[in-house]
């Protein structure tokens, strides 16, 4: 019984998320989280606390899964650092391809929504959004390349841009165009790190 409900929860939880994903926090209200849930308003009270708990749970675990798929990506970088970071940015773009999921981010919405957040919320989407960048930073650090921290800021903020140009309906092509731009930035800091043959001395007369 207790595996059947935590796979019940895991259910819920994912459920949730994809609700608040979907329309954003404000725009998602209990009545709406009762709906997709499947539990109704005391059910969630009791289970999960109140709406900012749930949303706090459902940005953990979602930070939690797509987390994991871009340490993944990037564990390969002090090897292979451009095949490595066009793994990550490929878990994005499989993402916002995948017809049953929301367009978007939910991070990057969470993001883009702090102001009107409780405190709680918007420091939980600050920390996921320095994590990010401190995977990447990881990353280009394990590869010797030239100007990881700057390098890490920009291509964490070209992942989030591709999740909100995802939303306001940027197709496919124009998303990896994007990514081609910032691999061809990111091919010419490889090349800078690759050891220069030594020069040629010529023997005098």
């Amino acid at each position: 019984m207790a595996g059947k409900k935590q796979f019940e929860i895991d259910a819920v939880l994912d459920a949730a998320m994809v609700r608040f994903w979907r329309a954003g926090y404000a725009d998602t209200s209990l009545d709406d989280l009762s709906q997709a849930t499947g539990l109704n308003r005391s059910s969630i009270y009791s289970s999960f606390g109140d709406k900012d708990t749930l949303y706090l749970r459902c940005l953990d675990r979602y930070a939690a899964r797509y987390g994991e798929r871009y340490d993944q990506a990037l564990a390969s970088a002090a090897e292979d650092p451009l095949r490595a970071v066009r793994e990550f940015f490929e878990v994005t773009l499989q993402r916002i391809a995948d017809a049953e999921l929301p367009d978007g981010c939910l991070v990057a919405q969470t993001a883009m929504a702090i102001p009107v957040l409780s405190p709680d919320i918007a420091a939980r989407a600050t920390e996921v959004l320095g994590l990010q960048q401190a995977r990447l930073r990881a990353a280009l650090r394990a590869a010797k390349l030239a100007d990881v921290d700057d390098f890490a800021v920009h291509l964490a903020a070209v992942n989030q841009s591709l999740a909100v140009m995802s939303r306001a309906g940027a197709g496919a092509e124009q998303l990896r165009a994007i990514v081609d731009i910032s691999l061809g930035a990111l091919r010419a800091r490889t090349l800078q790190r690759e050891p220069k043959p030594p020069s040629r001395i010529r023997p005098g007369p």
